[in-house]
């Protein structure tokens, strides 16, 4: 029987045919990285393999690592297998993988998402025989509204912040998601990032990505005199001593999570903008359209519901249980 071309294992996605794994959840010899959360690109490995544009945060993250940087859409024959990452559409340098082995391929997606968001590297399917998706929002109630509708809506908050009296915190996690929404931002004042966020700014600026200014709020900074200022900062800062040194602040919290009404309340945040780095609903299933795959693995996300869809509509759907998580999640 010909072995396949990924195998599961309790460390992760496993290329017999390349010896190597793909995002692994324990250290070994060699890995190669979609994207530079926490969940999926973990420390302890020998080796590292991830795109040229992924590799700098990563080494900002988990430290002296032996990496390589890899192009996107670059072949490169490891052992038997031949490997290439494009475009996820999810961060900036965020990939999926291609896995040929004897002519049959297998992508693994990581995160991702469809829609082009103007900041990062737009998602580009890739065709294939087996598609390793995640489902993180595979539910119908999961509906992204136009990216231009969610930034009138940040920015409008913003305005009424300035006219209130209030400074804007807004919660975002530092790595894609903060700077996707300072992409967003209108010019009405002053723009202050907590430490962690602007440390990810700092190195994909140095990279060659555009944002806009931004003032690091360290603890000698004189944030009162910075009138109509919006601060962005991780969500687990928002409540914290840190956040009591800003004058009426209000907070917002930018995630697909606000979509449901429950998380928002408990969140309890002022605001909360509907905005996800991961597909919806309809994202997913365009995803999975395109690649041409007949068997789908859900991995990390409503993966039970979304398989039995997927059956239903006639591809050869499994449940792949993993260890990641979500950049929803992610709050360093």
């Amino acid at each position: 029987m010909t072995q396949p071309v990924l195998t599961f294992t309790d460390r992760g996605i496993y290329c017999p045919a390349g010896d190597f794994y793909i995002d692994p959840w324990r250290p070994v010899p060699r890995a190669l990285i979609t994207h530079g959360h926490a969940d999926h690109a973990r420390p302890g490995s020998e080796r590292y393999m991830a795109t040229h544009a992924a590799l700098p945060v990563m080494r900002h993250r988990l430290g002296d690592i032996v990496a390589e940087g890899i192009a996107y859409n670059e072949a490169r024959q490891i052992g038997s297998a031949r490997v290439s990452f494009h475009p996820a559409g999810h961060l900036a340098g965020s990939a999926q993988i291609r896995v040929e082995v004897g002519g049959e391929v297998w992508v693994v997606s990581g995160d991702y998402k469809t829609t082009d968001d103007g900041f990062c590297e737009p998602f580009e399917p890739v065709r294939c025989h087996s598609f390793i998706t995640e489902c993180t929002f595979g539910l119908p109630v999961f509906k992204w509204q136009p990216q231009a509708e969610v930034a009138q809506e940040i920015n409008d908050w913003w305005r009424a912040c300035v006219a209130e009296g209030k400074t804007a915190l807004l919660g975002a996690y530092s790595l894609g998601k903060a700077q996707r929404l300072l992409s967003l931002l209108d010019p009405i004042g002053p723009i202050l990032t907590h430490g962690a966020v602007e440390a990810t700014n700092e190195i994909l600026r140095a990279q060659g990505y555009t944002l806009p200014d931004t003032t690091h709020v360290t603890p000698d900074l004189d944030v009162k005199a910075l009138k109509g200022a919006l601060v962005v900062a991780p969500p687990s800062a928002l409540g914290s001593q840190w956040a009591r040194r800003f004058t009426a602040p209000s907070a917002g919290f930018a995630s697909g999570w606000m979509a449901l009404r429950g998380i928002r309340r408990r969140r309890g945040m002022d605001r909360g903008f509907v905005l996800s780095d991961h597909a919806d609903w309809p994202g997913l299933q365009e995803a999975i359209k395109t690649t041409g795959a007949e068997t789908i693995y859900a991995t990390h996300g409503y993966t039970e519901i979304f398989a039995r869809w997927l059956t239903d509509q006639g591809y050869d759907a499994h449940v792949l249980k993993t260890e990641y998580g979500s950049e929803e999640e992610d709050a360093a």
